[in-house]
């Protein structure tokens, strides 16, 4: 559904956007992530068909964005980041104007309104001037404009800035309604947010992709041991020794204290093999009491981190093979 080859934007002697490449399939929810900077706004405005990339190319549903810029806007919903609102108009009023904007068939309007007012929660403030409400209801209207017409492709930026918990919940639920009914890239600085809707994330910083795949696969390229998490009574001097027992283990570290004779361990062994079992069995035949024994995952954060906020470091084999 968009396919982006090549791409780079240069501001002067900036280079915003750096030889990008990445698609996103009909129907899938793809998150953008990237520090601030990375040039993740500049790629969706680029999309959208508001600014012209210096080099690459941009298709949205078989379509080229320089050639058919005005017929992929019409098939598209664009939520920017500071969202462009008419502040003496009334919420009502302002969606029947981009309802026009947008072309839509009259016959539609009073429906096609009434469905998004109700989508983005919007029916108590419907006759309230838009210059009169919260930062979070002004966001659900950005988010209601995005929506009119039910464009096959939504283009959101940041579109839970300024929500309340709540209200983040009820946006997250929203996106994640629509998918397999239209194709939706996300851009975000919440990382749970991310993993909580999106099918596959893709990261960038300083303009050059750095790794894309699902949130499971990345965590699996860029581990380079499997880590286990056990709690157990026992003091670490001796437990330590017991542990290393088990083939595979190559290093064991006290990571925290539940009482005075609880402690939790950190366990790093060899990732090809399953060796939990193997833990339970040498603690328990050792007299010791296992509290909890399971895997430590990487979560979309910690994966982040690791990517992008290294002190540029050179870049191993390892990580450069994930962006491929």
């Amino acid at each position: 559904m968009i396919r982006v080859q090549n791409l780079s934007k240069y501001f002067g002697k900036i280079k915003a956007v750096d030889h990008l490449d990445f698609e996103v399939r009909e129907g899938e929810i793809l998150g953008l992530l990237g520090p601030n900077g990375a040039g993740k706004t500049t790629t969706m405005r680029i999309l959208t068909g508001f600014l012209t990339p210096t080099q690459g190319t941009v298709e949205i549903n078989g379509m080229n964005i320089l050639k058919d810029s005005l017929k992929i806007r019409s098939i598209l919903g664009y939520l920017p980041e500071d969202v462009p609102l008419y502040r003496d108009m009334t919420v009502e009023s302002f969606l029947r104007f981009v309802f026009h904007l947008k072309g839509l068939k009259r016959r539609d309007k009073r429906k096609t309104i009434d469905e998004v007012t109700g989508l983005c929660q919007l029916g108590e403030v419907r006759k309230r001037l838009i210059g009169k409400l919260s930062k979070g209801y002004r966001q659900r209207v950005g988010l209601a404009q995005a929506l009119l017409g039910k464009p096959k492709v939504l283009i959101l930026d940041e579109p839970t800035s300024g929500l309340d918990p709540r209200q983040i919940n009820e946006i997250r639920d929203l996106i994640k309604s629509l998918k397999g009914k239209q194709t939706i890239l996300l851009s975000t600085h919440i990382l749970p947010e991310v993993s909580a809707v999106s099918d596959r994330v893709i990261i960038i910083n300083s303009g050059k992709l750095v790794a894309q795949g699902t949130p499971e696969e990345l965590a699996e390229r860029l581990r380079t041991a499997q880590e286990i998490l056990v709690t157990v009574r026992g003091d670490f001097k001796i437990v330590k020794p017991v542990l290393h027992r088990v083939p595979g283990i190559f290093n064991v570290e006290k990571v925290g204290s539940q009482n005075t004779d609880t402690e939790i361990y950190k366990i790093f062994c060899d990732k090809v093999r399953d060796i939990r079992g193997h833990v339970a069995r040498v603690l328990i035949d050792s007299g010791f009491e296992l509290l909890e024994l399971r895997s430590d995952n990487m979560s979309l954060e910690d994966i982040f981190l690791k990517l992008v906020t290294k002190e540029e470091e050179v870049p191993t084999a390892d990580t450069a093979a994930v962006a491929t």
